[in-house]
């Protein structure tokens, strides 16, 4: 993780009382498991450490600075040019949250792109397939083959054609529609003159067809962890990061629909760090990007869960609008730099709440920590 990142314990104001942690978070860009063709194509998901007295003096002097009339403060208030001083001190050095919050951002795209590989990876990498929820894949030719796909499908395929490929493979996934649908719209890109790295990988599908029913197998039930949704693996990734220095660490988190008694239930159920990262269904996909936060597991070993998972209303709660806030902001931002029409002076106000475990494509990305671009080149170059 690089320097600049912010730090999960020994922060004053922090909401810590003796080993226990309490996180407040919220997201924003959440659709579901649909990651092709919806409103947003980023993901973020904030986690804040600030102690309720600090958060709700931050909510405090952000209205007195913003000075509107509206009920509930959101991050389209911050991102307004007019207010542009009053997010600069929100986010900077001296500012109420710098070193006491994470953002964790998802490439909905990219996410989709890495499931298309799980699909692909034994004929990709000559290894039996495997169902989806049975842990990542590590080769790093099935990382490659993500990479590849993620980088050049649009440009050798044309926009339209990608988009649909994609699409039939989400509605797959999420049990919307036929295998067969998903091979028409591959065999639509195999007729499509192509590189040969990227026609190889194309190539793959036709052989794919007996692993594709592991996709849509999963278990029945509201208690299912779906398989697409970010927001469960942004919420283990949340624990994960606060508590890597061994500290408990228990949510509180805004109500959202995807987040049933049942799937709450499981997830305080989990026990293992390993477990934990599986049942996050991340699909190794931080590693196939290079990310150098390598796999969701943090280099130690033990039991981690959250202590605790609590929903609230976020206008209950300060710490929850302030992560409102931080998710808000940072989801624009960040699609506003996968889009190529990024604000430097935002990209590097963010920079250090971004974590390496971010699910992210480019990994030179002016998003990730200097310290993170620079290993990760090295990572995806194959050297030391």
């Amino acid at each position: 993780m690089g320097d600049d990142q912010a730090r999960p314990a020994g922060i004053a104001g922090t909401a810590s009382t003796g080993g226990l942690l309490e996180i407040a978070c919220d997201e924003s860009g959440s659709e579901g498991e649909k990651l092709i063709g919806g409103n947003t194509d980023v993901f973020a998901h904030a986690g804040v450490g600030l102690s309720v007295a600090s958060a709700a003096e931050c909510v405090q002097e952000t209205r007195n600075r913003i000075r509107s009339p509206a009920v509930e403060y959101k991050a389209n208030h911050l991102l307004r040019e007019k207010h542009r001083a009053v997010l600069e001190w929100l986010l900077g050095p001296s500012g109420p949250i710098h070193g006491n919050a994470h953002v964790h951002l998802v490439d909905k795209e990219f996410l989709l792109v890495g499931r298309l590989v799980e699909l692909l990876a034994g004929e990709i990498t000559g290894q039996a397939a495997r169902p989806v929820d049975g842990g990542p894949y590590r080769d790093p030719r099935a990382g490659q083959a993500a990479l590849v796909l993620y980088r050049d499908g649009r440009e050798v395929f044309g926009r339209r054609r990608w988009d649909a490929f994609l699409e039939s493979f989400n509605d797959l996934v999420r049990a919307r529609t036929p295998a067969e649908a998903f091979f028409r719209a591959a065999d639509a890109l195999r007729s499509t003159a192509a590189p040969e790295s990227v026609a190889g990988i194309v190539a793959s599908l036709a052989r794919a067809g007996p692993h594709a029913d592991l996709l849509r197998g999963r278990p029945a039930g509201d208690a299912a962890m779906p398989v697409l949704d970010p927001l469960i693996p942004a919420i283990v990734q949340a624990v994960l990061h606060w508590g890597r220095d061994g500290a408990s660490v228990s949510i509180v988190h805004d109500r959202h629909n995807a987040l049933t008694p049942e799937r709450v239930a499981r997830l305080t159920e989990l026990t293992e760090l390993t477990e934990l990262a599986r049942s996050a269904e991340l699909a190794g996909l931080a590693e196939l990007a290079g990310t150098p936060g390598g796999p969701a597991v943090p280099g130690r070993s033990g039991a981690v869960r959250p202590a605790g998972l609590r929903l609230v209303d976020s206008m209950s709660d300060p710490r929850v609008q302030v992560a409102d806030f931080l998710a808000g902001v940072a989801r624009r931002v960040a699609s506003d730099e996968l889009n190529g029409r990024g604000d430097t002076g935002l990209v590097t106000l963010l920079r250090p709440y971004v974590t390496p475990s971010s699910i992210w494509g480019d990994p030179g990305s002016r998003l990730l920590p200097a310290r993170d671009r620079e290993e990760t080149g090295r990572a995806r170059a194959g050297r030391p």
